[in-house]
């Protein structure tokens, strides 16, 4: 499976390329790009979980919910990684202060969600699931900010 899930990187960068080749916007880039990555990474999550039908269909429906809370995170932590690119050649202290403090809310703004999210998995499967649920959730997550991190210029980083 961490094969699989190293693959997923490239699809998002090759995805993000093909619509920035497009010309379409940043916010139609980042609904491309979640409409695909939210499918694989289901099949991941429901491969990984093999959850017994007894628990399963309340396991989906907060998974859903989940989805749609973690996507709207995504989406801005996205769109901080945009401004940030735009902002590189002439970034200052206003500009390195706002990306900073945005990220750091992004960041606790995710641990919020994951702790409410847990509980919730916890009530209609088991803590074990819960758990392994936000395991294999953190793993594909920071697959992905890795793999991303790895192809950001540092700040004040010369070309």
């Amino acid at each position: 499976m961490k094969k699989w899930i190293l693959f997923l990187p490239l699809c998002v960068v090759f995805i993000s390329y093909e619509g920035h080749s497009q010309g379409m916007s940043v916010d139609d880039e980042i609904t491309l790009i979640q409409a695909e990555f939210g499918k694989d990474k289901k099949m991941l999550v429901d491969a990984y979980m093999d959850l017994p039908e007894s628990i399963a269909p309340g396991f989906w429906t907060i998974y859903e919910e989940y989805e749609t809370q973690r996507k709207e995170l995504s989406r801005e932590r996205m769109k901080i990684i945009n401004d940030y690119l735009n902002e590189f050649d002439s970034i200052g202290e206003e500009e390195a202060d706002d990306l900073a403090k945005r990220t750091i809310k992004n960041d606790q703004a995710l641990s919020k969600l994951h702790s409410r999210f847990y509980k919730k998995f916890k009530k209609v499967s088991s803590a074990l699931d819960a758990a392994k649920f936000l395991q294999v959730d953190t793993y594909i997550h920071n697959t992905i900010r890795n793999a991303m991190q790895q192809e950001l210029p540092f700040i004040g980083e010369v070309n």
